[in-house]
């Protein structure tokens, strides 16, 4: 079933997840390969096809080895892998993608706050918010991947 193109129908709300999205890549102050990890695990967490490819695409443009970036559902198996910075990001990533399940747990705030600090913490958590919001927008409406076979 072909479904709505949001972009067409909400022009004003696709803008206004666009800046968003904006803020979350170059306005938060992270790092921009830490934030396309952080994309890329809540697009798998969510099971976004076309955030999982937008982001796997940026995580090798900033480098990343595609090793690496294979194993990031498993990161916590390889954490030798992923630096302190890079695991502390992923566990809250989890932590607040799954927020019905976990309830933003204290102790997984304290283990976030100590890696981050509180006003990188903010920044982490509106990352993990923006594309937490653009996936379920890219999953009801079927957003393709530009993988092709």
């Amino acid at each position: 079933m072909n479904r709505a193109n949001w972009f067409q129908v909400s022009q004003e709300g696709a803008k206004a997840l666009g800046v968003l999205h904006h803020y979350a890549t170059t306005g938060t102050g992270l790092e921009p390969g830490l934030v396309h990890l952080v994309f890329l695990r809540v697009s798998q967490l969510n099971g976004c096809a076309h955030c999982i490819d937008v982001h796997t695409r940026d995580l090798i443009k900033h480098g990343m080895s595609v090793d690496k970036i294979v194993l990031v559902p498993v990161w916590d198996e390889v954490a030798y892998l992923f630096p302190d910075r890079e695991r502390a990001a992923l566990a809250w990533t989890e932590e607040v993608t799954r927020v019905s399940e976990t309830h933003a747990s204290d102790e997984a705030y304290s283990a976030a706050l100590t890696a981050f600090g509180e006003k990188a913490l903010v920044e982490l958590t509106i990352v993990i918010a923006a594309m937490n919001a653009i996936n379920r927008m890219g999953i009801s409406f079927r957003l393709k991947p530009r993988a092709r076979a």
